[in-house]
């Protein structure tokens, strides 16, 4: 993973020294709130529901155990001894204490982490597969694109206040787990009939009040003219994208406004006029972040040997076999797996980690993982690069840290966003719906019959949750002061791209787990032999699901 230089430390001090100064002024009466305001969104800093809420980057997802540490310590010493993992791979802390911010940023400064545009109308925080580097799909690792993308954004003056907030996504492989299709730029790494790397490019994806499916606006573009393309794509928003009306302004309104075509007419326009300047990547650079992103010390293993023997475990151990199929997943190296640590058990708000539980974590990839982890895109923790004769063993220390819930990739294995528990801008709670459902789908057996079920909980409108793409979405509504849910279903955030549709008329909180179930059992009653609930919906349409929720009670 990437190492800070000389200059990151430099830059990164400096910050934080400069909004130490900031937050002494504020403190002191010096600076008004508005004034106050986009200085501290940039260095992550949000006014919530009921403290402060820190958001610290984690470009790409990747961490090391060191970070880990200091996560644990922060979280244990400036807030109330646990952490959220969020969709867009980064941590929240929820009761940091304002004047206790800079210290906060110090000590992350120590272990090369920041909080740097983790908020504010700039370029967040760059995410990608959470398997990158070691995906059997994978066409090109992403994440030395991830970390040079990171590199140009970082302070970029002229894209420090766009019109709105902006995110970028990479996948490199053949299924996207990185939802590019719905961010504000999308990257798929491709190779052309010549074998040359480059991207298709897809611009104005979002969720939020307005949600929308990229565009392609690029089917190749050449890797080394990556840096030029984006800067092309982001000044034609910052000179045409609105700011007259925040809810307009996102580069989603401008595409659709514009029409996907005109659009691309002005990005290819700008980009005549800068494609060979000095943003064009040279081999040396390319060079330089890719040996960031080297290869682990791997042994080699007999692979074929080492997978009868874990067969053989697994028959004789129920439990762990349901960990393997579930939570284990193959790797490109022989003799390696990489593993999925869930961060969804029953009662815990799904990514809620405590201090303990961080250090844990750390140990764990220390023992088992070459002291890197990965967070993820569903809210969950990644152990990269586990040798397959330690599995086993692994898989016990997951169970007594709590992390081994064999429910990767089904309907219990929900994304959802901290809700009215936490954030001012909710309408609903988030976090109480997700435990209902938890507790009303507890049997291992119905969940892996029911096979691949994406279901997304968010607390209003903004979508944190990303319910538009769950093939269940719930929404939190208020009506007239009481919290309702809105069902969605259908949505998908895979390269096939989809948009979910909304069921009906909203529902109370004690009534969304059953109509959950409703759902499930007109899928389980309607499916043909090897569907999923997404190609069910598709072949039978939303009609039955209706019928079945709002049948009235006899």
């Amino acid at each position: 993973m990437y190492v800070y230089d000389e200059y990151d430390h430099k830059i990164i001090q400096e910050r934080v020294a400069q909004f130490r100064r900031q937050t002494d002024r504020y403190l002191d009466g010096k600076l008004r709130e508005e004034e106050f305001l986009p200085l501290r969104l940039q260095n992550g800093l949000y006014v919530q529901r009921l403290a402060p809420m820190l958001r610290i980057a984690v470009p790409y997802g990747m961490l090391n155990a060191t970070q880990l540490r200091k996560l644990a310590s922060i979280t244990r010493d400036y807030d109330k001894g646990y952490c959220h993992f969020t969709t867009r791979q980064n941590i929240q802390l929820n009761w940091p204490a304002l004047e206790q911010v800079p210290d906060i940023l110090a000590e992350l400064a120590e272990v090369e982490m920041h909080a740097v545009q983790t908020s504010g109308n700039c370029i967040r925080n760059v995410t990608t597969d959470q398997f990158a580097g070691v995906a059997t799909d994978e066409v090109v690792d992403p994440r030395p694109y991830c970390e040079i993308i990171r590199q140009w954004s970082t302070f970029h003056p002229e894209f420090a206040f766009l019109p709105r907030k902006f995110k970028i996504a990479v996948s490199g492989t053949e299924e996207d787990r990185a939802a590019i299709y719905f961010h504000d730029i999308g990257l798929q790494l491709v190779k052309n009939d010549r074998d040359e790397v480059g991207f298709k490019v897809i611009v104005g994806g979002g969720l939020g009040r307005t949600p929308v499916i990229g565009s392609v606006i690029r089917d190749f573009l050449p890797e080394k003219d990556i840096l030029t393309y984006l800067e092309s794509i982001l000044r034609v928003y910052n000179l045409l994208g609105r700011r007259d009306n925040k809810y307009k302004a996102r580069i989603k309104i401008l595409v659709k406004s514009l029409g996907p075509d005109v659009f691309a007419d002005h990005v290819e326009q700008e980009w005549e006029k800068m494609r060979d300047t000095q943003s064009l990547l040279t081999d040396k650079e390319l060079t330089r972040a890719k040996g960031y992103f080297t290869s682990p010390d791997y042994e080699t293993l007999d692979d074929a040997a080492l997978a009868i023997e874990l067969n053989t475990k697994a028959s004789e151990n129920k439990a762990f076999g349901r960990w393997l199929e579930r939570n284990v997943v193959a790797h490109r190296q022989p003799g390696y797996r990489a593993v999925t640590l869930s961060l969804k058990p029953v009662g815990v708000p799904p990514g809620d980690v405590s201090d303990q539980q961080l250090e844990r974590i750390a140990d764990l990839a220390e023992q088992f993982s070459f002291g890197e982890v990965r967070t993820t895109h569903e809210q969950n923790i990644v152990l990269g690069d586990v040798r397959v004769d330690t599995l086993y063993a692994l898989w016990q220390e997951l169970k007594s840290a709590g992390f081994a819930t064999p429910n990767i990739g089904t309907l219990t294995d929900m994304i959802c966003c901290p809700g009215g528990d936490y954030c001012s801008l909710a309408n609903a709670k988030s976090i109480p719906i997700a435990e209902d459902i938890q507790r009303e789908f507890d049997d291992l057996d119905y969940l892996y019959d029911l096979g691949e079920l994406d279901l997304n909980i968010s607390g209003c409108m903004n979508a944190c949750g990303h319910h538009h793409i769950g093939h269940i979405g719930i929404l939190g509504v208020d009506k007239r002061g009481e919290e309702f849910y809105q069902v969605q279903l259908g949505g998908s955030q895979r390269y096939d791209a989809k948009l979910a549709r909304v069921l009906g008329p909203a529902f109370s909180r004690e009534e969304v787990r059953h109509v959950v179930r409703e759902l499930v059992e007109t899928y389980v009653e309607r499916r043909v032999e090897g569907e999923t609930f997404l190609q069910t919906y598709e072949r039978i349409g939303i009609e039955p699901f209706k019928e079945r929720v709002y049948a009235p009670v006899n």
